[in-house]
């Protein structure tokens, strides 16, 4: 049997590695991908070896990351319950779509990956699978007992790393647990388990890796410049940047500014609540820049359509549906709204905070000779505006009138 496993070169990891040698008689290839969590890859063949895979491949996928799942993400405007960026949920269904690329040109029989039974992650992957190459076999050693049994808790694991001679660097003590990719970092688990627990104060500044604490960012604000073309960010300060420029370029500048920083009590996928609490300095500008320019150049009533679909594209996205048929029947609705979205916007970066200092585009549908509040009544005739509220308040008028004769018939009797 030939199984390919999504590999970090972690504890978990690297104890999943050898068990499902062991366990299924089989070869291991350990699969990495680069999507940005900007950790020493250079020895991960090796360690990956010296656990027991018979082979290890490792991935730059930053590109492919920014250019095809963050910002198709970004377009729609998605944000999962109006407060997470959705940045270990993109990364998935790529890590996913690689693996099985990979099992099929290694003729392998299955996949593997390090996902608990009790979080989003394990759907995320399987779903993936699933879409992609449903003939493939998914191995999940959390769900399975005679792990949970072999492996009840970390010290567990620590001592079976030693005892076998598995290279992991791990304590038995650890205060959170950290995810990173291109997009964001996320810190969960230990002491953030409890939602009273403040992830902001003095003493817990070490955590975070991209951004300052505000009460730290620079006294003076600074001023930054995105362009947009059809809902992508193409330049930062005038110079043209590819997708993965863009978000580390983005990062630096947020991240320098204490911008992004989100503390989330959520819903996961399986039924249960989480706190989560997430650095993502370039997703937020770049949420918000986008929001500016569509602001501009969007139709109305394209925006108020596209917008009503926000929450449900950010579910499917979330629940690992990324491959489902309703999600690129979203995107492709999405990608059309996105076709006149085009233009510059200037924003202030202090202190934790994105504000808005300009805005501009070719395609705008702002007309100031409209909107202006000055006497010129050559573009748009107030008197107009009479029989429209006539007409719009007829139904409320209506309503009222019913409403009294019914009040009238209740006294009579």
């Amino acid at each position: 049997m030939k199984i390919v496993l999504a590999y970090s070169g972690g504890l978990d990891t690297s104890i999943i590695l050898h068990w499902l040698k062991e366990n299924y008689q089989a070869e291991v290839i350990a699969f990495c991908a680069d999507v940005g969590q900007e950790e020493e890859l250079a020895r991960l063949e090796a360690k990956a070896l010296k656990t027991g895979a018979t082979k290890c491949v490792i991935e730059d996928l930053r590109e492919e990351f920014a250019r095809n799942f963050i910002f198709p993400v970004f377009q729609a405007g998605a944000i999962y319950e109006n407060q997470y960026f959705l940045g270990t949920s993109i990364a998935r269904p790529l890590i996913a779509k690689r693996m099985v690329e990979i099992a099929r040109a290694e003729n392998a029989e299955a996949i593997a990956h390090g996902a608990t039974g009790k979080g989003n992650d394990q759907v995320r992957f399987e779903l993936a699978a699933a879409a992609l190459a449903p003939e493939l076999r998914v191995i999940a050693p959390w769900r399975e007992e005679p792990f949970r049994k072999q492996f009840p808790g970390r010290a567990e694991m620590i001592a079976f790393a030693k005892a076998n001679g598995i290279p992991v660097e791990a304590s038995a003590e650890k205060p959170y647990s950290m995810d990173r990719n291109l997009l964001h970092i996320s810190y969960e688990s230990g002491v953030l388990e409890d939602p009273w627990f403040d992830a902001s104060s003095p003493q817990m500044r070490g955590m975070y890796k991209l951004s300052a604490a505000p009460e730290e960012a620079p006294d003076e604000p600074e001023y930054v410049d995105l362009a947009f073309e059809k809902g992508i960010c193409v330049a930062v300060n005038g110079k043209s940047l590819s997708p993965l420029q863009v978000m580390q370029t983005l990062n630096q500048l947020g991240g320098k500014h204490g911008i992004g920083r989100v503390d989330v009590v959520e819903n996961r996928f399986v039924g249960m609540k989480s706190r989560g609490v997430y650095e993502t300095p370039g997703g937020a500008i770049l949420h918000f820049a986008h929001r500016q320019v569509e602001t501009l150049t969007m139709d109305r009533e394209v925006m108020h359509l596209r917008d009503s679909l926000v929450p449900k594209y950010s579910e499917l996205v979330y629940n690992g549906f990324w491959f489902s048929p309703e999600r690129e029947a979203l995107q492709a609705l999405v990608t059309e709204t996105q076709r006149d979205v085009t233009g510059l916007v200037r924003l202030k970066l202090y202190k934790g905070n994105i504000i808005v200092a300009g805005r501009k585009s070719p395609k705008s549908l702002y007309d100031p000779r409209i909107a202006t509040m000055e006497g010129d009544e050559s573009s748009y005739d107030q008197n107009d505006a009479t029989g429209f509220i006539r007409l719009n308040a007829l139904r409320l008028k209506l309503r009222a009138a019913m409403q009294t004769q019914r009040g009238s018939r209740n006294q009579s009797m």
